[in-house]
């Protein structure tokens, strides 16, 4: 079902549907922001964006259900050079728009849908379908068309099975485009180990090389092949370990094979409010050949979070690249009321952006500068 039908057949069934005493709820999310980077050539930049989101809901009998999600992402933004030069843009595009039914131990959901999962936390292998930066305090990212079921088993084990079509561009790690017109397919088994949990996962996609330029050789057709896994311990700290292994059947160069590695921890210290600690160490790589490691990055990450008090909380993220011998560095003060979030983030970063599967913020949070961020829930 293409991305257009879909929205108009939730528009039909809400109205439809609402007549028998169902639950609909409309809520939304406004946000602006205004950043400071004497290094950019354009060193003002701010914007505004509302994401009007319509729930609804029925109860089907018994543990049957039967829901709805339907939203947009509607946001401008602008940056200036006073008295001298001035950019601007706007977008208008669906956000989330899917239908689900559901009961205890099983769901199949249809739509534009958010679909993510590992146990890493920020430099995450398993980014195979979104692009969420740790540093962004909303956690946004553009959803997939497709279609997903998954069952739970009463032993806590669970299987996902999903199929995908009509996407477009690059998710995640992925460095060459999907081609939009092949369904690609995957799933997903998690299963319960002593203290935690693991997983296994695998996808196929075809990708389309053709608008690269002249960087690789123009294929209409790439098939590829995902392989990932990962584990969770809950222990006095918390362990994972997260890897992804992807696979191309032609060659294109050094995209032919590509593999991320993660492992990392977390811990709060009992230590006032509580100062939470967590760490990632990253390892990746892109080969012609596979597991040569002859084009390898290796990132740390230190993640440490404080609640000052009630309402506020600082934290701060530091990545380093150990190939490069650079530092990101992030700083982020929350203060949270019942609806309204304020944000006061300050950054210090290298000129040029080398974070791995990063690139939504990389404009915003290159150089040394400030930001301020308004956020309001209704």
């Amino acid at each position: 079902m293409s991305g257009k039908l879909l929205v108009i057949f939730v528009l039909i069934v809400l109205p439809v549907d609402a007549a028998g005493q169902d639950s609909i709820r409309f809520s939304g999310q406004v946000s602006s922001w205004f950043n400071i980077n004497p290094g950019n050539k354009l060193p003002l930049a701010g914007g505004v964006r509302y994401i009007p989101q319509f729930d609804y809901m029925k109860d089907i009998g018994g543990d049957k259900l039967f829901d709805a999600e339907l939203s947009a992402n509607i946001y401008g933004n602008g940056s200036l050079r006073p008295f001298d030069s001035v950019s601007y843009n706007g977008k208008v595009k669906p956000y989330r728009g899917w239908i689900r039914y559901s009961t205890d131990q099983f769901e199949l959901r249809l739509g534009l849908q958010k679909l993510n999962f590992g146990s890493a936390m920020m430099l995450r292998p398993l980014m195979w379908f979104d692009q969420i930066d740790p540093r962004d305090p909303l956690q946004l990212t553009d959803g997939v068309w497709g279609l997903l079921a998954r069952y739970y088993f009463l032993n806590n084990a669970n299987i996902w099975l999903w199929s995908l079509y009509g996407n477009s561009g690059v998710r995640g790690w992925e460095t060459i485009p999907v081609n939009k017109k092949i369904p690609e397919f995957g799933g997903r088994v998690q299963l319960p180990v002593p203290r935690g949990e693991m997983a296994f996962t695998y996808h196929h996609r075809v990708a389309d090389s053709r608008d690269m330029g002249t960087a690789i050789t123009s294929y209409e057709r790439i098939p590829e092949n995902k392989f990932g896994f990962d584990i969770k311990w809950d222990l006095e700290a918390g362990l994972w370990l997260e890897g992804s292994y992807t696979n191309k059947l032609k060659d294109v160069g050094i995209f032919t094979n590509q593999l991320a590695l993660n492992m990392g921890a977390d811990y709060t210290v009992g230590l006032g409010n509580g100062l939470y600690f967590a760490y990632e160490q990253l390892l990746a790589s892109y080969d012609e050949k596979p597991f040569t490691f002859s084009n390898k990055a290796v990132f740390s990450l230190l993640r440490i979070s404080y609640p000052v008090g009630i309402i506020d909380n600082l934290s701060a993220i530091i990545y380093y690249d150990w190939s490069n011998r650079k530092s990101y560095n992030f700083i982020n003060w929350q203060r949270q009321y019942d609806r309204v979030s304020l944000f006061f983030m300050a950054y210090w970063n290298p000129d040029s952006f080398l974070l791995p599967a990063q690139t939504g913020s990389q404009n915003i949070f290159t150089g040394k500068g400030l930001q301020v961020m308004f956020v309001f829930n209704h």
